[in-house]
């Protein structure tokens, strides 16, 4: 465990140095609080944004009354991270769920470090681990080490019980982190739901192998989560390309859907540096503040 905190260390200080140096100091972190909220209601005074006027509180008879905000610094940061059947593909120690539990640990870690709230809910096809969110280095080192000691109770995926699951739990708006491999069907009503009332994050992670498989020739494919074996024949080209061809056309929607909706998307392969990738992440999100 000492040695996962370790690596996990190193890759947040490399994340925040290299933004740091990218952006010359002026560094906005990506766990940024959700703007202003509302506080109470005074009488309107000449100048006053029509806009801000309350016509509930108005509509009494007691004067014209406008809405008063106070800068909301509390930030919630929740990490919602699918531990099902389908993220155990890739090499022995980078399988997609592998390089899912990294990047949860290093943004949690970031995260802390921004004095944020950090949550987490693990699941499957069922709610796998959860932890509400706390501030702290010991919760964070708690909850990383909870998430990767986690054993699955269930192989399948339903991302759409997911979501629904966090859209009811999470009352004040958060800083969402999907990290899955988004291998499912049927959730994007619900992802767009949650996305009109949070800030979510789409880390679309993956395995080359799942767009190029190698050629082994008629071979037995296990699938984790349905529990069946098939055989298939992985030197035909007919094969290899309705693989590859679905898996780009999946992805394409996926980010196409995301833009769409607001929703910030990375993709990572488990074979390359998330890093980069992250810091990619973190510089659109500052240049979309600025603009904000």
């Amino acid at each position: 465990m000492r040695e996962l905190i370790k690596k996990l260390r190193k890759y947040e200080i490399q994340i925040r140095k290299a933004i740091n140096t990218q952006l010359q100091g002026d560094f906005k972190s990506v766990f940024k609080g959700s703007g202003l909220e509302y506080d109470d209601v005074r009488q309107y005074q000449y100048g006053d944004d029509v806009r801000t006027i309350d016509w509930r509180v108005s509509a009494k008879g007691h004067g014209t009354f406008v809405k008063t905000y106070v800068e909301d610094k509390e930030q919630i940061v929740y990490f919602i991270i699918d531990v099902s059947g389908s993220q155990d593909i890739g090499s022995r120690d980078q399988t997609k769920l592998e390089i899912c539990k990294e990047i949860t640990g290093v943004l949690a870690m970031a995260a802390s470090r921004e004095a944020s709230k950090v949550g987490l809910i693990a699941f499957s096809d069922r709610k796998e681990l959860y932890f509400k969110p706390l501030r702290g280095q010991n919760h964070i080192y708690q909850l990383i080490k909870s998430l990767f000691t986690l054993k699955p109770k269930s192989s399948q995926t339903d991302l759409d019980a997911a979501f629904k699951y966090t859209l009811n739990h999470l009352k004040k708006k958060s800083v969402v982190f999907l990290i899955s491999d988004f291998i499912d069907e049927n959730y994007q009503h619900t992802l767009k739901g949650l996305a009109r009332k949070h800030d979510v994050i789409a880390v679309h992670v993956s395995d080359r192998r799942e767009r190029k498989m190698p050629k082994l020739g008629i071979v037995p494919v296990h699938d984790k989560e349905t529990g069946k074996t098939k055989w298939i024949n992985s030197s035909s080209s007919f094969f290899r390309t309705h693989i590859a061809k679905r898996f780009e056309r999946q992805s394409e929607e996926l980010q196409d859907f995301s833009n769409k909706h607001q929703i910030n998307y990375v993709h990572i392969d488990t074979k390359e540096n998330y890093v980069p990738k992250l810091i990619q992440l973190f510089n659109i999100r500052n240049q979309t503040f600025k603009r904000g």
